[in-house]
């Protein structure tokens, strides 16, 4: 564009003030990354979470023999219990054992609820094999014959409300994750115009110097990589402790629904590489914000 063009080495590049950290910027685009991995973890971990709910809970029965007289509840309960394990596709098949039930029943009836005359209904889990959910209604019907008083509860169920939500929550993480790389594409365009306007009386002093647009555009470029860097690891670095100072809360609960939101390796592969991303982001933005402004000035 302008005669005798020539490169700018690192001399020149002093011209313009870079990565100064006191600025504004480096520490707004921490703001925004670190809301970023957090929304994205998020995301990925809720998918992490239907991924296993899928896995080990839509394909598993829950048998009930809620017969009254204690010896037809038992009869009935090894008579479906023997034609459960005969059904093919069946992968498992386990009764639950008196130590089970009281664990099961004591947040609700307390310690003693076994040995209180109660009806308590015998309990059976059924795991279908990979791919069974086409043998429910088949396992169902099986059971009822062995056992009319038994109840066939499929977890697939009462799991497609939680399904639902979890879709519904990984849609708002992805929102986020969009609405925040918006503001930081903002965040770069403001600091590239303000730049520029700081700066106009040394950009004339370069253009006369034989600088291209290009080449002066690759001067704000890259002290606004180096903001955008500096900002990027920070805010990982900030999400990251949160994330794992929450895993550590999640799994001192116990809670199997809670576990299985951990975030899997190739999950924290990806967050880590946000950053670069936000980088390679702020660079193009700034670069096609640049070049307009200066294409505007001349």
């Amino acid at each position: 564009m302008k005669a005798g063009a020539r490169k700018f080495g690192a001399a020149d590049r002093r011209l313009l003030p870079e990565g100064r950290m006191a600025g504004p910027m480096p520490w707004v685009i921490a703001i925004m990354m670190f809301l970023t991995v957090l929304a994205a973890a998020a995301g990925l971990g809720l998918g992490s979470a239907a991924g296993n709910l899928t896995a080990g809970m839509a394909s598993r029965l829950t048998v009930q023999v809620m017969a009254a007289n204690p010896d037809r509840r038992e009869a009935e309960a090894a008579a479906a219990l023997a034609a459960a394990e005969r059904l093919p596709g069946v992968a498992r098949v386990h009764r639950l054992t008196q130590d089970e039930m009281q664990k099961l029943l004591e947040p609700w009836l307390g310690g003693g609820a076994l040995d209180a005359d109660l009806p308590i209904p015998a309990m059976i889990d059924v795991d279908l094999a990979p791919g069974g959910g086409d043998r429910v209604d088949t396992v169902r019907g099986a059971i009822a014959a062995a056992a009319p008083s038994a109840r066939v509860d499929s977890n697939a169920t009462w799991l497609a409300p939680l399904g639902r939500l979890i879709a519904a929550l990984r849609w708002l993480a992805v929102a986020l994750v969009l609405l925040m790389i918006g503001a930081t594409a903002a965040t770069v365009v403001l600091a590239a115009r303000a730049a520029l306007d700081t700066h106009r009386a040394t950009i004339e002093v370069l253009h006369l110097m034989g600088a291209t647009d290009l080449q002066v555009a690759r001067l704000f470029q890259r002290r606004i990589a180096l903001d955008a860097l500096f900002g990027g690891l920070v805010g990982l670095a900030a999400a990251a402790l949160v994330l794992v100072l929450l895993g550590s809360r999640a799994a001192a609960l116990g809670s199997d629904l809670l576990g299985s939101v951990a975030l899997p390796p190739l999950a924290w592969v990806l967050l880590i590489a946000l950053p670069l991303l936000g980088v390679l982001l702020a660079m193009l933005v700034a670069r096609t914000t640049i070049l307009r402004a200066l294409g505007r000035m001349l």
